[in-house]
């Protein structure tokens, strides 16, 4: 028996010079994931290249709520295109009735789907965040989107071009309020981002808040923390 135990001994002591440089890349490389800046590009191409979509808000009541003020709103302002920042999966522009439509979106593969959703239907483009060529319209469009920006540059650069590519309105759905979420949402950071247009874009006014019909209780499936934010240049 002690024979034996001394063998295992000298077996497990031959392996620790293997052991041991193995080991420690393995925890340098968790710690340098654990402490890596999260590239919010990132997390969407890969959401939607292992078949995600655009989450809970783009389906069902979350988005017959939205179409149905969407709608009306581009109904009773005679707008003639919308450019939206995050078209996302397309499943929200299904229910859409715009005139002309110009999507983008930081994800390849997301520009991708929804090029071939609507591929017969010639008044919606979609294209790359970085394949913009100064298009303008009288409205733009952030769904979902806010909220979603966890990187300061990112989120300062989504808010600047919503304002400048717009003509006369700029619509936001999303929460307003300075929170990051308890638990794994990591692709999540809540912003009182109405504080920026006001600093930012003083020519800019909160025309109309619109709550949302299904407001949050803990539940995504069940409720929304995303209102309608209306700002008009003044």
């Amino acid at each position: 028996m002690f024979e034996r135990w001394k063998n295992e001994v000298k077996l497990v002591v031959a392996a620790i010079p293997i052991a041991g440089p193995i080991l420690s890349r393995g925890y340098r490389l968790i710690r340098e994931m654990r402490l890596a800046p999260f590239d919010s590009a990132h997390y969407w191409e890969n959401r939607y290249r292992q078949g995600g979509t655009s989450g809970a808000g783009s389906y069902d009541k979350f988005a017959q709520f939205k179409a149905a003020f969407l709608n009306a709103f581009v109904r009773e302002h005679e707008i003639a295109s919308v450019i939206e920042l995050g078209c996302g999966d397309g499943n929200q522009l299904r229910l859409a009735e715009y005139s002309r439509y110009l999507g983008f979106d930081v994800s390849e593969k997301a520009v991708e789907m929804c090029r071939a959703i609507f591929r017969e239907e010639p008044t919606k483009r979609f294209a790359l965040m970085s394949e913009y060529r100064g298009e303008r319209a009288p409205l733009t469009l952030s769904l979902d989107v806010v909220f979603h920006l966890v990187e300061d540059r990112v989120f300062e650069e989504h808010m600047g071009k919503m304002f400048d590519w717009s003509e006369r309105f700029a619509v936001f759905y999303s929460s307003n309020e300075d929170k990051r979420p308890a638990g794994p949402a990591v692709h999540v950071r809540h912003r009182k981002f109405t504080d920026w247009v006001a600093r930012e874009r003083p020519a800019w006014r909160l025309a109309r808040h619109v709550p949302n019909a299904f407001p949050y209780a803990g539940d995504d499936l069940e409720g929304s923390f995303s209102d309608f934010y209306v700002f008009e240049r003044t």
